[in-house]
């Protein structure tokens, strides 16, 4: 059988794409990459998308090399963990926007910061004499500064917001490494140095708010004497509450809203266009991503504006991004790790609950006795499976959230009062679609945003979606959304709700 040549557009800049002809499709995706970095001169690691014709040339990663069509636009993405420099044409596209100002979540454990040279050398001596009489130190005011405003600097660098919890984990850590720094007083040694750095973060956030700082300013300005008309001081009040690290950055430097607003202007253009420049939209959106986030967080746009404003946030890739943007984890990655790990686990779990009486047992047997009836379970089957016992198991209902539509018979079902939610829709009843229907579409307030191609794919998006536009969860799937947020993004902030916490110690108990 004669060789297919295959035809190549592969884009390595924002500005440039060029051109590839191989005689063969290559034996691997390694090497295709090979193939690729002698004829581009590459010296950087890196991973492959392309755009995929079946689902209207939505970007995909390029994981098995039978994937690649003959006819392909490929997109050379920089591996996150790749450190070296970018050369000087910037030929190197990022996987995700570049975050603005924050790249780290709060820490699991706290490492103090190294302070000015002269508390560094009280504090050396002050452990020494610490360790032979025991003997605690007493800090002059201008070291004592100089400790709470490191440390406080510190804390903003993954948080404006901390709480109680992580403020007492930052005092706990310094004294832990400087004892000599514990308060003979206080049962802990570090309760005053909690209430210290309380106040200090305060006063740090007061300081950020008067040089400009958006994230903080824009809770400033509440009631007062001189303005007894404004909000109250603890109403309304703007920050993170599901580890957003970056919440509401300031606009970049030597850009502003007329700067950034023609670049919204370009992003519709490009998104109307019929051959979408990707790559160049990626980067459009990343330079804005302070202007959508003001509009969305600030001016409280309706969904449907915001969407007409930044029809990107239509496009899969461009939603995935967005979320990498705010919490700084690769969406899809992360999520399909986590749930196909603890799948076995997790189904054994709602088997068990299906044996027991009770409603939500009943639901559950239900289901799991659709499941046992397919003919192929596949992984797209196994994680919907997953997805659709959640909500039952953890004692919600997902009437409302899951549109079931059979289109020979019944007319569309009305979707104008779910806030958020899937369609999912058939030609025919069989139950053999109950796991993977033909069509599934993402709601948002009563509007379709975008298809997916599977249910955990749509449920994943619409997700992100929830970050993106800075929406609730929907009220009756509370505890699902949590748990997959804290469980399997592991984005934690602040307690578990006592169901979500029951399962992930069900989860990850040892059997």
């Amino acid at each position: 059988m004669e060789a297919q040549n295959f035809f190549l557009h592969v884009h390595t800049s924002t500005d440039i794409v060029r051109k590839m002809t191989l005689s063969s499709r290559p034996a691997s995706v390694e090497e295709l990459k090979t193939k690729i970095k002698e004829k581009f001169d590459l010296t950087i690691d890196f991973t492959l998308s392309y755009q995929d014709p079946d689902f209207n040339g939505q970007l995909c990663s390029l994981l098995d090399i039978e994937e690649l069509p003959q006819k392909a636009v490929l997109i050379v993405v920089r591996s996150e963990s790749d450190a070296s420099s970018v050369t000087s044409d910037d030929t190197v596209i990022s996987p995700h926007a570049r975050i603005p100002e924050r790249a780290e979540i709060w820490p699991c454990i706290f490492r103090v910061p190294t302070f000015s040279f002269e508390v560094e050398l009280v504090l050396a001596e002050g452990n020494a004499a610490y360790e032979t009489t025991g003997k605690t130190l007493k800090l002059n005011r201008g070291q004592k500064h100089n400790i709470l405003e490191t440390l406080a600097e510190q804390m903003h660098g993954y948080k404006a917001y901390p709480n109680v919890k992580e403020i007492s984990m930052v005092a706990e850590a310094l004294v832990n490494k400087h004892p000599c720094l514990k308060e003979p007083g206080s049962c802990a040694g570090w309760y005053g140095w909690k209430n210290s750095l309380t106040f200090k973060m305060g006063n740090y956030r007061t300081k950020l708010s008067r040089a400009g700082s958006l994230e903080v300013a824009v809770n400033s300005g509440k009631r007062s004497k001189n303005n007894p008309q404004k909000d109250a001081p603890h109403t309304n009040i703007k920050r993170p509450k599901r580890a957003e690290i970056n919440f509401l950055p300031n606009f970049p430097r030597d850009e502003d809203a007329s700067s950034l607003e023609q670049q919204r202007q370009r992003i519709i253009d490009e998104v109307q266009m019929t051959d979408k420049n990707l790559v160049l939209i990626t980067k459009l959106m990343d330079s804005t991503f302070a202007l959508r986030r003001k509009e969305i967080v600030c001016n409280e746009l309706p969904v449907n504006e915001i969407l007409k404003r930044w029809p990107a946030l239509k496009l899969e890739s461009q939603i995935c991004a967005e979320f990498h943007r705010v919490t700084n984890v690769n969406l899809k990655n992360c999520f399909f790790a986590q749930l196909d790990q603890h799948t076995h686990r997790l189904q054994s779990l709602f088997r068990k609950k299906a044996s027991r009486t009770g409603k939500a047992s009943e639901l559950l047997d239900q289901l799991f006795r659709i499941y046992d009836l397919q003919d192929q379970v596949d992984v797209h089957v196994r994680r919907a499976v997953v997805l659709r016992a959640l909500p039952p198991y953890m004692h919600e209902s997902d009437v409302s959230f899951f549109k079931m539509w059979d289109v020979e018979q019944s007319d569309e079902p009305n979707i104008s009062d779910v806030p958020l939610g899937l369609l999912l829709s058939n030609q025919t009843s069989s139950d053999a679609h109950f796991f993977c229907p033909e069509r599934i579409a993402v709601l948002i307030e009563g509007n379709i945003v975008i298809e997916s191609s599977t249910l955990a794919d749509a449920f994943v998006i619409l997700f992100a979606l929830t970050y993106t536009l800075h929406l609730n969860y929907p009220k009756q799937l509370l505890n699902t959304f949590d748990f997959v947020q804290k469980v399997l993004m592991g984005l934690e902030d602040g307690k578990l709700r006592p169901r979500v916490l029951s399962l992930k110690n069900d989860l990850l108990a040892v059997v």
